[in-house]
C-alpha cells in the first residue's frame, strides 16, 4: 500500500509537470557546485521518486520566486544529489544518514566558501525530513548563516512539533496543505501532497524576506565595523600629531 501510494505520487507528479511552463529553473541545478558563490545561495531537497535534484512538484518554481526578487545573476540553486528513494520514509527521522549527509555537506560548503553570501534552504516531503535532519545536525556557526528554511508536505511535522531541531523556528516555515496527512505524521499519500507548487510563491516570499532581513543586517555591521575603522584611524592620526607637538 505504501510503495503503490507513492509510484501514484510520482505518476501523478509526472502528469501534473506537463505541459510546464518555462522556468528560470529546471529540475536539476548545480549552481553553487558548478558556478560558486552568489549572493543568494539556496539549498533544496526534493521528494521521494522526483526527477533530477530539484523535482517538479514545487522545487523549481521556489527557486524561481526567489531569483524573481534577486535575479538570476545573484542566485546560485543547488538540488541536493540524494536517493530520494521510497524505503528511507519509514526509517526513525525520515530519511536515512547518508541523505542527511549530502544536504549537510552542501550547506556546509556554502558556509565556509561564501561567508558574505545569504544561504537559504528548503525541502518537499521526504527533502523536508533531510532538511530536519541535516540543519539540526550543522555546527551553530554554520546554522546562523542560514536565514531561512521553507517545507512543503513536511514528513516529520508532527514528530519534531511543528520545527526543525536546534534551529531558530523563526527562520523556518512549513506549509502543509489542508487534507495532506503526510503532515500529520502518517505516510498516507493523497491528491493535497501533490499541491504544493500553488504554495511555491507564498515559500518563496517567506524566504526573499528573510534574505532580506539577513542582507540589511550584514549591510550595517559592514557600515559598523567600517565606521570603527574609521574612528581607530582617526585615533592614530589625532595621538600621532599630539607626540609631534610635544616633541
Amino acid at each position: 500500500m505504501y510503495t503503490q501510494s507513492f509510484l501514484t505520487l510520482a505518476l501523478t507528479a509526472l502528469a501534473a509537470a506537463t505541459p510546464m511552463e518555462k522556468r528560470a529553473t529546471g529540475s536539476t541545478s548545480n549552481e553553487f557546485t558548478q558556478g560558486g558563490c552568489r549572493d543568494v545561495m539556496f539549498a533544496f531537497a526534493r521528494g521521494s521518486t522526483e526527477i533530477g535534484n530539484m523535482g517538479t512538484i514545487c522545487g523549481p518554481q521556489t527557486s524561481d520566486g526567489i531569483k524573481a526578487a534577486f535575479g538570476d545573476a545573484n542566485v546560485a540553486t543547488e538540488g541536493i544529489e540524494y536517493a530520494a528513494a521510497l524505503a528511507p520514509n519509514a526509517m526513525p527521522g525520515g530519511t536515512d544518514a547518508k541523505s542527511k549527509q549530502a544536504m549537510a555537506d552542501i550547506l556546509n560548503q556554502m558556509a565556509a566558501q561564501c561567508p558574505d553570501s545569504v544561504i537559504l534552504a528548503g525541502g518537499y516531503s521526504q527533502g523536508a525530513a533531510v532538511s530536519h535532519r541535516a540543519i539540526e545536525s550543522l555546527d551553530p556557526a554554520v546554522q546562523s548563516q542560514i536565514a531561512g528554511v521553507i517545507l512543503y508536505g513536511d514528513t516529520q511535522n508532527t514528530q519534531d512539533n511543528g520545527q526543525i531541531p536546534n534551529f531558530d523556528p523563526a527562520k523556518t516555515k512549513i506549509i502543509c496543505a489542508n487534507g495532506d496527512q503526510v503532515c500529520d505524521g502518517t505516510l498516507t499519500i493523497l491528491p493535497p501532497h501533490l499541491s504544493y507548487g500553488r504554495n511555491a510563491a507564498d515559500g518563496a516570499d517567506f524566504l526573499v524576506q528573510k534574505a532580506q532581513t539577513a542582507m540589511a543586517a550584514k549591510k550595517a555591521k559592514r557600515a559598523e565595523m567600517e565606521a570603527k575603522r574609521e574612528v581607530d584611524d582617526l585615533a592614530k592620526k589625532m595621538a600621532k600629531v599630539a607626540v609631534n607637538m610635544v616633541a
